[in-house]
């Protein structure tokens, strides 16, 4: 079991921030199309009580596949989202989704994610684009690292956000009155 500790924050132009991550020496990783599957109750319940439970499949530039099964913890009291966070990776999905739904959980929300992984001072950075929300960057690490990373960036003065996609993304399709639950570029 590890603790997620990261800053998120809305950002208007990625390729701004992908200039200023190569200016301060960061290691470019990978790009990769995730598929999010969320699973839960059909009462909300793990939603409810501020935890998710999701499918991850990462398509990279080569087409190569990946599939995590990742629970998420409540938010932490702090100053960067933190949450308690189990995460393994599989090598089929289905028999993962229909363990859930054996379990009484099913399928809620379906999104897809373009994300593009550097590392900068032992921080893991990502620019993440999301349909309806936008473009994001993620910066996971330790406590003391993420405000250096963040200065080096010049996101300094950018508003963190404590929210995760998932719930940027409810928030979004309720507030539009959209039906839909696989929402994907």
């Amino acid at each position: 079991m590890s603790e997620e500790i990261e800053a998120k924050m809305k950002v208007p132009d990625l390729a701004a921030i992908r200039a200023r991550l190569q200016n301060a020496g960061a290691q470019y990783k990978k790009k990769e199309l995730e598929t999010n599957t969320f699973f839960d109750t059909s009462k909300g319940l793990l939603r409810q009580n501020d935890r998710g439970l999701r499918i991850r499949q990462a398509v990279d530039e080569q087409g190569n596949g990946r599939y995590l099964i990742t629970m998420k913890g409540p938010m932490k009291p702090g100053q960067f989202k933190s949450r308690e966070e189990i995460q393994f990776s599989i090598d089929q999905p289905q028999p993962a989704r229909e363990m859930f739904m054996h379990l009484g959980l099913e399928p809620t929300l379906s999104f897809q994610k373009r994300r593009e992984t550097w590392v900068l001072n032992d921080c893991e950075v990502t620019l993440d684009e999301l349909p309806y929300l936008g473009t994001y960057v993620e910066i996971e690490g330790k406590e003391r690292d993420i405000p250096i990373v963040r200065e080096k960036l010049s996101l300094t003065g950018v508003p963190l956000i404590s929210t995760g996609y998932i719930s940027l993304l409810w928030r979004y399709l309720e507030d539009h009155k959209i039906a839909n639950r696989e929402i994907s570029f």
